[in-house]
């Protein structure tokens, strides 16, 4: 994350030194099972340490401030069972001062944070800091007492740190993980310009709920309250905070998610549970519709069958659509935004650069293509971006983002804007990323739908339909003089889309012969 104050930057250092502090105990990605839910609940006790002092200066001392906190816990947002020797101590100090089984008394304290607190449930109290495999210690007592002094360098009361600077140093922490974990901690975490971007082209507004079925650690949700209280300026006293709901299928996920809406202060409900076949937001017996979508659901995922597709009763797969095929479960999850968006809802959705062309061009029918006509025709899409190379964590793919709109200005009806912005970033260790100048270049030209060239094309449908409706911005927008070739990525992903097609029709071509006795 970029920071351009000394006191972001120092907070960023601390929070990677308190997670360095027990390098080697863990491989790096499970580092956050640990660390985070220390942190967050710091946090909480240094913001309990500044609720008891306001209610010390009118009752005359923190022991008094202590028993009516105590006596009634609405006088505080989280009440804390945790009471020092000496009232005038730090709350921190008690997990601090643990110095004999040190894991078990830190298990036991969040564990009665939890109960005091119905919110914190299953949030701060999954991890079990004293667990063993094979009779070791998975972080013994010597490294949880170097990660509990780190943590205690810095005070991260309501004085000490913004709720916002503490949930970016929060994001800057997980993109720590997600560069060292690989696919599995990339998961979780959507690079924060591409999350920038999908929000301001959004434009929430004060009041607005938002949705995110695939919300990981939360932060597409965080960035769209971000840009709404961005584009609110000098009002945000004024307007009303976003609601924000999400779901998310990995239960350490699900509670770092929780933590990032909490450490922001922010209004949501996530659930925990899986999205594609038991969605959690429901209204009547049928899908809970949002003013706004936003998601990055893991790419190509195979393990949907044609028959989950049929059983569903949420009527989220439209006769035309239906099933994209077995080897992709993109365009299903496009289908599942579209019936969660309101009749003036608009989606953003990130998905494998395939997903825009995968089809287009082959010979006979194609499923997914079958799906992206069907959105194309009912004009459902309003813009395809395609994003520069090597920015996801879990893949060196650039990936797009989708916009759908169910109420497109008659101005845009029948048309399709294309951004090809992949050369719009700069080289970065490990990863590559999008400058502030880019992300707004490219946000505002989503906006605004204004042409440039080597850049943004709006294009008709039948152009769409002459191309066999593929809708990869590469494909009607050349950035080079030079011929320009389709990306490997999407040659090879194609490639792999017909063989996957090829060996169920030859299985399916096999069991009618079986049962023919050939």
């Amino acid at each position: 994350m970029a920071s351009n104050n000394g006191k972001d930057k120092s907070l960023e250092s601390w929070i990677w030194d308190a997670a360095c502090s027990i390098r080697g105990a863990k491989d790096a990605p499970k580092y956050k099972d640990y660390i985070l839910p220390l942190i967050f609940t710091k946090r909480l006790c240094d913001v309990f340490d500044d609720e008891l002092n306001r209610i010390a200066k009118e009752v005359g001392s923190r022991k008094k401030a202590f028993q009516l906190a105590k006596a009634d816990h609405k006088l505080v947002r989280f009440y804390l069972p945790l009471l020092p020797d000496d009232p005038e101590q730090p709350v921190w100090s008690v997990i601090r001062k643990l110095s004999d089984r040190i894991g078990e008394g830190v298990t036991t304290h969040m564990r009665a944070i939890a109960r005091e607190n119905p919110l914190l449930q299953g949030i701060i109290d999954r991890v079990d800091f004293n667990a063993t495999t094979h009779g070791q210690r998975d972080l013994d007592d010597d490294r949880l007492s170097n990660l509990i002094e780190a943590i205690s360098t810095k005070r991260l009361g309501l004085d000490d740190v913004e709720a916002d600077i503490i949930g970016k140093s929060y994001e800057y922490l997980i993109r720590k993980f997600a560069e060292g974990g690989g696919q599995s901690a990339g998961e979780f975490y959507t690079p924060p310009e591409v999350g920038t971007i999908m929000s301001r082209v959004l434009q929430p507004e004060p009041g607005m709920e938002i949705y995110d079925p695939t919300c990981g650690s939360g932060g597409l949700l965080v960035k769209c309250e971000i840009a709404m209280e961005e584009s609110a300026k000098g009002k945000m006293r004024t307007v009303a905070p976003l609601k924000l709901y999400g779901q998310e299928f990995t239960p350490e996920t699900w509670a770092m998610a929780n933590m990032n809406m909490i450490i922001h202060d922010m209004e949501g409900q996530i659930e925990i549970g899986d999205t594609f076949k038991n969605p959690k937001f429901r209204s009547k017996g049928r899908l809970r519709s949002f003013d706004r979508v936003v998601a990055n659901p893991m790419w190509n995922q195979d393990w949907f069958t044609e028959a989950d597709y049929d059983n569903d009763e949420l009527d989220r797969f439209p006769a035309g659509a239906g099933f994209p095929g077995k080897s992709s479960a993109d365009w299903g999850w496009v289908q599942h935004i579209h019936a969660s968006m309101n009749a003036t809802g608009r989606a953003a959705v990130v998905l494998d650069t395939g997903a825009a062309s995968r089809g287009s061009g082959n010979a006979g029918t194609n499923k997914e293509k079958t799906v992206r006509q069907w959105f194309v025709d009912h004009d459902l899409i309003e813009s395809v971006l395609y994003l520069p190379e090597n920015l996801f964590y879990n893949t060196t793919a650039p990936g797009i983002v989708l916009f759908l709109n169910k109420a497109k200005p008659q101005a845009r009806q029948g048309k399709v804007f294309l951004v090809n912005a992949s050369q719009v970033f700069e080289k970065g260790d490990p990863k590559n990323f999008i400058p502030e100048a880019g992300i707004q270049r490219i946000a505002d030209t989503l906006i605004g739908w204004t042409e440039a060239e080597k850049l943004s094309r709006s294009v008709d449908h039948a152009d769409l339909k002459k191309n066999d409706y593929n809708i990869s911005p590469s494909r009607y927008i050349h950035t080079s003089d030079a011929e320009t070739y389709r990306p490997i990525a999407e040659i090879v992903g194609e490639l792999e889309v017909i063989e996957a097609e090829a060996r169920e029709a030859d299985a399916a071509l096999r069991k009618i012969l079986k049962e023919l006795g050939v």
